[in-house]
């Protein structure tokens, strides 16, 4: 069962990414504040729900929250300032896009950059224990996996309609024999040697 909050008084909002490790495709960040009040049976980390359930909770999540935002940065940043700084930049451009201002961050992981003197705790696996941080993980992987989907179309031949960039046998056979794409991290040397 998550955990409505870490302060009851508090105006918190829960900070996700995804597609930290894929090999193709941005990071995606989405910052959520929800009413303290706020369950739904279905909610967990994105990774444990199915992905028909994280598509019925997408709209739930935007219409119940009290603010909501989702951002991204791009392949060729990532390969320019490293996947975690990337994380970190992908998390504050969805905090600067939030109508509400939070009194405190709850991050899923173990580190952060600080963000605008904004009190924050990282937690390890947050999007299992707080709600917020939960709905914030399904919203940036519902928003990842559109992208992903829309991309594929450029370059069927990677399957990101089902692998979503990650690095699956299907995924690393197709960079071997097509090379890589406009879209692939050129830092994570994924070419084959």
């Amino acid at each position: 069962m998550l955990l409505p909050y870490l302060y009851k008084t508090k105006k918190e909002v829960g900070l996700d990414e995804a597609g930290r490790g894929c090999y193709a495709g941005p990071v995606f960040a989405a910052a959520v504040i929800l009413p303290k009040d706020f369950y739904h049976p279905l909610l967990n980390d994105s990774k444990q729900v199915s992905e028909k359930n994280r598509e019925l909770l997408r709209p739930i999540i935007e219409k119940e929250s009290i603010a909501f935002s989702v951002a991204a940065v791009c392949n060729n940043e990532i390969d320019s300032i490293n996947i975690l700084q990337a994380s970190f930049k992908a998390m504050h451009l969805a905090l600067d896009a939030l109508n509400a201002k939070p009194d405190m961050l709850l991050v899923d992981g173990n580190r952060f950059k600080i963000y605008r003197q904004v009190k924050h705790t990282c937690i390890i696996k947050g999007d299992g224990i707080y709600t917020s941080i939960a709905a914030a993980s399904i919203l940036a992987k519902t928003y990842r996996d559109e992208y992903m989907k829309t991309i594929h179309q450029e370059y069927s031949y990677y399957g990101w309609n089902d692998n979503k960039g990650y690095g699956t046998a299907f995924h690393r056979n197709a960079i071997e024999k097509n090379g890589l794409s406009r879209y692939h991290r050129k830092s994570f040397n994924i070419m084959p040697q």
